[in-house]
């Protein structure tokens, strides 16, 4: 398995900095999260990033090193992979023919198109890998894998570089987990310059692929798919992010959909942060099932993104209010 040294890490960081945004690290200062947490807690509000998603800076990472470009590129999304997929394609004047679910948010829809790339839409996320394989044979278009391989690993390592960077005393991050792509080069880096500090993922029950696999101890073909999160669904997991979730990542952990809507609620009302769901997913493995193992501790908390509508936003959010008063 191909690794991302340190030295990797702070290669590809350079070579992305002209393109991506150092997204802030911030203290939280609700006095009720550290209260409940019993915890200090800091924010790396990836949220932040370009198309509004840490998704941005594996896709470019791709597309820099790539040589089979000449045909253009593919990808498959339920969304925001997409939205970033075509950014990095826009500004680097490579073609872009991107799958996506038709479930799909409609602003990531929007958000996609705007960047000039052709949209395909297929009902599930099995079937949108098929269509972009046929791409790949039958147009030569090189795959920009959502989550999957090198690329996408030393491009997310760089998140977990600037967190440390930025908080070097860290006891403990938290990190939501779709496809691992982020985790596993979050937790790279972490592991690299802080061994001692402990990296948990946090996966929605209905989407628990890499805990799955981890208990299998194998990656999986299929994954079934039953989230508020719909971009933490992919439909597999693959050998590549569950060896290194395994190598570098202390304990995946899972939180129900009711726990992810009060967070999103959470992060609102007392962070002023409006986040979707996976946004909000690490939040509620930390008030829930990893409150014991944090108390005491300084915890970074990674707001993945944020890539969403006002109408759909203002429903996560009556939700989550409704659970948290009830």
């Amino acid at each position: 398995m191909n690794t991302p040294t340190l030295a990797r890490i702070r290669s590809i960081h350079e070579t992305l900095k002209p393109y991506v945004i150092k997204t802030p690290v911030l203290p939280v200062t609700s006095s009720e999260i550290c209260a409940e947490l019993g915890a200090e807690v800091v924010l790396k509000l990836e949220l932040m990033q370009r198309t509004g998603t840490f998704k941005y800076r594996g896709a470019l990472n791709n597309l820099l090193n790539r040589a089979d470009l000449d045909a253009g590129i593919t990808a498959v999304s339920a969304g925001n992979h997409a939205v970033a997929t075509a950014c990095a394609a826009s500004q680097l004047g490579v073609d872009a023919k991107v799958v996506m679910q038709a479930s799909a948010n409609p602003a990531r829809r929007a958000l996609a198109a705007s960047y000039g790339a052709e949209l395909i839409f297929e009902n599930t996320g099995a079937e949108a890998f098929a269509t972009a394989e046929h791409l790949v044979q039958e147009e030569g278009r090189a795959m920009i894998h959502p989550f999957d391989g090198a690329y996408v690993a030393e491009a997310t390592a760089g998140v977990g570089l600037e967190f440390i960077e930025d908080a070097p005393d860290l006891d403990a991050v938290v990190v939501s987990v779709g496809g691992g792509g982020l985790i596993g080069g979050v937790a790279c880096a972490v592991k690299q310059l802080r061994p001692a500090c402990a990296v948990y993922g946090i996966e929605p029950e209905g989407a628990s692929g890499m805990l799955q696999s981890l208990r299998k101890g194998r990656a999986l073909e299929q994954v079934e798919f039953n989230s508020v999160a719909d971009s933490l669904g992919p439909p597999m997991t693959t050998p590549y992010t569950y060896e290194m979730t395994k190598r570098f990542v202390d304990e995946v952990v899972t939180v129900s959909d009711d726990e992810i809507l009060r967070a999103v609620y959470t992060t609102f009302s007392e962070l002023k942060l409006a986040v979707e769901p996976a946004g909000a997913t690490a939040l509620a493995g930390a008030l829930g099932p990893l409150r014991r193992e944090l108390h005491g501790k300084k915890v970074g908390l990674l707001v993945c993104g944020s890539c969403i509508d006002a109408k759909t936003f203002a429903g996560l959010l009556a939700q989550g209010q409704a659970l948290q008063s009830g």
